[in-house]
């Protein structure tokens, strides 16, 4: 049975998770068995329907989002766009730079994830080559209504990641291998804001796309999200989490129970601590250390991260 990891990122973490790919592929005797990269998650900035995280910057070009298609395409694996905006309009379904982010995608192998009703219609009815997912922006708990979930029309439903540790309740799933377990979830259990900050990032989106129409001294300062509940948690912080799901368990626990389909979180995370976080899940543990020098090295040769040689430093303070 494959073990299917969804990878974060179209846009900053697309040199890495590239990389991670082809380490596998030269390395197999590093990795832990059964691991397929079933799809490379996110968004081309700046999106109108992007949700679930706000990545700030300028557009990418067409040649770039192309390339970056027919790359992670031309190894196998689907893109999956996180189109979960939770505040979208009638009026947004038009926007011209998320229908061509889809027209450069439509050759039935892509997928994209929804929340919005009016959005997944308009998917559906549009781009009908593309695999639809249900979102854990939805946060379903009831395990009847995610059962109801699980019957539509959906290639993959992604869990509220508080179900995770519920044992009981998982085992009332009825179709198990079309589930998707958020295995690293930074929130921490049971947030009572977590619905609040999708919306919070929304509103951050539609602020970014109106100042790009507008000069410098008139546009609107972007507000920042603070959640008293936890910020800017690392891997190891959240090992300590009952929601946190750690690889022997993945392979121990959940895979024995029938599910196959594991994320990763961390489009926008701190690309030291996303190497760290694939060298922790797929790296079998004598090869951590050296998975990670590898990814950190390639990363550095491909000048997608600069280190500064000691000689360098020791000059520069004198």
């Amino acid at each position: 049975m494959s073990v299917k990891f969804h990878l974060p990122g179209l846009r900053n973490n697309f040199p890495l998770n590239m990389l991670l790919v082809d380490l596998m592929e030269k390395s197999p005797e590093m990795f832990r068995e059964g691991i397929k990269i079933a799809s490379m998650f996110g968004e081309f900035p700046t999106s109108r329907w992007n949700g679930g995280r706000f990545n700030q910057g300028d557009q990418c070009n067409a040649k770039y989002i192309r390339g970056v298609i027919a790359a992670i395409n031309g190894k196998g694996i689907p893109i999956r766009y996180t189109y979960t905006n939770p505040l979208l309009t009638e009026a947004d379904l038009s926007d011209e730079y998320c229908n061509f982010c889809m027209q450069a995608a439509d050759n039935g192998m892509n997928e994209v994830i929804v929340v919005s009703d009016i959005l997944e219609e308009y998917i559906r009815k549009t781009y009908p080559g593309f695999k639809i997912i249900s979102s854990t922006c939805k946060e379903i708990k009831n395990m009847n209504v995610l059962n109801a979930e699980l019957a539509k029309d959906y290639k993959l439903v992604v869990l509220d990641y508080n179900l995770n540790n519920q044992f009981e309740k998982l085992e009332q799933i009825k179709d198990k291998d079309r589930c998707e377990l958020l295995v690293n979830c930074c929130c921490r259990p049971e947030c009572p804001r977590r619905g609040e900050h999708y919306r919070f990032m929304a509103k951050q989106e539609q602020i970014a796309l109106k100042n790009r129409k507008m000069p410098l001294d008139k546009q609107i300062p972007i507000p920042r999200w603070y959640c008293e509940y936890g910020e800017k948690t690392s891997l190891y912080t959240l090992k300590n989490y009952r929601t946190h799901i750690s690889p022997e368990a993945i392979w121990d626990v959940y895979v024995p129970m029938g599910f196959s389909n594991f994320k990763l979180e961390g489009r926008t995370a701190n690309i030291f601590l996303l190497i760290d976080t694939y060298a922790y899940y797929f790296a079998k543990p004598e090869y951590r250390d050296e998975v990670r020098f590898l990814l950190t090295t390639n990363l550095e040769a491909n000048k997608v991260i600069v280190v500064n040689s000691a000689c360098s430093l020791t000059k520069k303070h004198r």
